[in-house]
């Protein structure tokens, strides 16, 4: 199921992932006044301008946060455009991040395109595997 939230201020909405988040905090670290984890909504796109927005958007290491511009429309998949290479970082404490469009064959047949960032789990304890779902920070 592809389960998402939008928060829109106009001109740009925001879509984020509950189950592809990795709770990384880049967001919350790189825009504060927008991503407040402890606030409903927890996305409060009027606090920043678009540019800002749009910019910690695109650092999102799990690609659970994405954008549209409003103007363009709603498009049917939201992904950005990525290189041909496939980047695989360790990260300390972490999920195994790979970086580039993949496709992931689970156990059972099913095909789950992925068109920016994965984060794997490393630890074993995810309720979302293979995916990483922020469990080993607890």
């Amino acid at each position: 199921m592809d389960r998402h939230k939008e928060y829109s201020n106009g001109e740009v909405t925001v879509l984020w992932k509950p189950e592809v988040c990795i709770h990384s905090a880049k967001c919350v670290g790189n825009l504060p006044e927008v991503f407040k984890p402890k606030d409903k909504p927890w996305i409060q796109v009027d606090n920043a301008n678009t540019d800002a927005i749009m910019g910690t958007v695109k650092k999102c290491p799990s690609g659970a946060l994405s954008y549209y511009m409003n103007a363009a429309g709603k498009p049917n998949i939201v992904q950005e455009t990525v290189s041909e290479n496939v980047k695989i970082e360790v990260l300390k404490n972490g999920p195994l991040m790979v970086h580039g469009k993949l496709s992931v064959t689970h156990d059972d047949g099913r095909i789950e395109e992925k068109p920016r960032a994965t984060a794997f789990c490393r630890c074993g304890r995810s309720g979302n595997k293979p995916f990483c779902d922020g469990t080993h920070k607890t």
